[in-house]
């Protein structure tokens, strides 16, 4: 779906070229450059890593290709995002990877990592055992220690060590970007940016992919560009938006919410806030700083993939959609992505018993037709808008 706001915003022209062919983009560069490229799945492999090392990081991301040549290699019962990724490897799409980096965040992408590997004999597959339990004694030194590994296996993937020097460099450009994509959402929650859902998702799925440098360049022209905007002029229910932690929820589900009244105002997406919450300290010694990132974002945004005795999901969703004056939440549950069908439970009950509007939507990588849930959509938004009408004039 075009928007005449690619017109006013031209930096998004370039953002959604990449968003929709990210491995494209990165042959592209490879060609150009002559870098490396590293893929990492989601959602912990720090890239200031890789771009310090002289290389092209890069999330693999969710194909809007039909699942096809990889049906039969991971159970029919693993995520959309993990039976995709097999589906590209069996495709022969990753031959631009150089390496591919992942963690231990979930079984199925475990299970993925291995099928991919099984895969792909000639393509550098590592693994790295991040600490899930995030508030012992040990955490900080542990993830430290895996953080440490995985700079040694960049290391001898380029054939030279990382500089100090350069890991720091790589550091601020990253934090620049994470800053400018922020700033885009105070614009957004301020009612001060007219983006839609679906280009503000193109703006962090392409930093997931882009050199941060090309990325930082256009996010400054944008950013420029929407302070010295009006804003949106029109209204609605104001919507924050909750889970999908490995993929990008479909943009026509997105455009869906819009048609029917809500406006976007937050979120707590892997696309969205939880890829840029959270800056590496530039006062840290680099794998001090990872380490202390690596804590710190669980906090800022928790993840039910990790234990933290002080972080609770349900607490953290009613104060952000407090500080972004929400009127109601819609959470996308990606279809078979345990993490979060263990936790939702939790969520339901705190807002239900805080009287705040939320609306459950599972999604999956084969969604068909989406008008099935404009019903549903449609009939909760109403139900929100009658309820902050009654909470005005009372």
């Amino acid at each position: 779906m075009s928007n005449d706001m690619d017109d006013t915003h031209p930096s998004l022209t370039a953002f959604e070229q990449v968003a929709s062919d990210p491995l494209g983009y990165a042959q592209r560069h490879k060609e150009a450059t002559g870098r490396l490229v590293i893929g990492s799945f989601p959602m912990h492999f720090p890239g200031e890593l890789a771009h310090a090392a002289g290389t092209l990081p890069t999330i693999i991301q969710e194909s809007e290709d039909p699942i096809t040549a990889g049906h039969g290699m991971v159970h029919p019962f693993y995520c959309g995002y993990t039976r995709s990724v097999v589906d590209q490897a069996v495709k022969e799409e990753f031959g631009v990877l150089d390496a591919i980096m992942f963690g231990d965040h979930c079984v199925q992408v475990l299970g993925a990592a291995d099928t991919v590997r099984s895969l792909l004999p000639k393509a550098k597959v590592h693994f790295y055992q991040l600490i899930s339990s995030m508030s012992d004694p040990w955490s900080f030194e542990r993830a430290r220690e895996t953080f440490v590994q995985a700079r040694e296996g960049m290391e001898e993937l380029v054939g030279r060590s990382i500089d100090d020097a350069d890991l720091a460099a790589s550091v601020r450009t990253f934090n620049h970007n994470r800053q400018l994509i922020r700033r885009i959402y105070e614009l957004r929650r301020e009612g001060l940016c007219d983006l839609t859902a679906r280009q503000l998702q193109h703006v962090v799925k392409s930093s997931m992919v882009m050199d941060k440098d090309e990325h930082n360049a256009l996010m400054e022209t944008l950013v420029a560009d929407v302070e010295a905007g009006e804003g949106p002029r029109t209204g609605g229910v104001r919507v924050y938006l909750s889970g999908h932690f490995c993929q990008a929820p479909k943009p026509e589900l997105l455009d869906l919410i819009e048609e029917c009244g809500g406006v976007v105002v937050d979120d707590d997406l892997y696309h969205g806030q939880r890829y840029i919450s959270t800056d590496v300290s530039e006062e840290l010694e680099g794998m001090d700083g990872l380490a202390h990132w690596y804590q710190e974002r669980n906090l800022r945004v928790p993840c039910p993939t990790r234990v933290d005795q002080n972080a609770d999901w349900e607490e953290h969703l009613l104060g952000q959609m407090e500080r972004a004056r929400a009127d109601a939440m819609i959470v996308l549950m990606a279809k078979f992505c345990e993490p979060h069908m263990y936790y939702y439970p939790e969520i339901k009950e705190a807002f239900e018993r805080r009287g705040v509007p939320h609306l459950l939507l599972e999604t999956e990588h084969e969604m068909g037709t989406f008008e099935p849930m404009r019903t549903r959509v449609e009939t909760f938004l109403e139900i929100a808008r009658r309820q902050r009408a009654g909470k005005a004039v009372a």
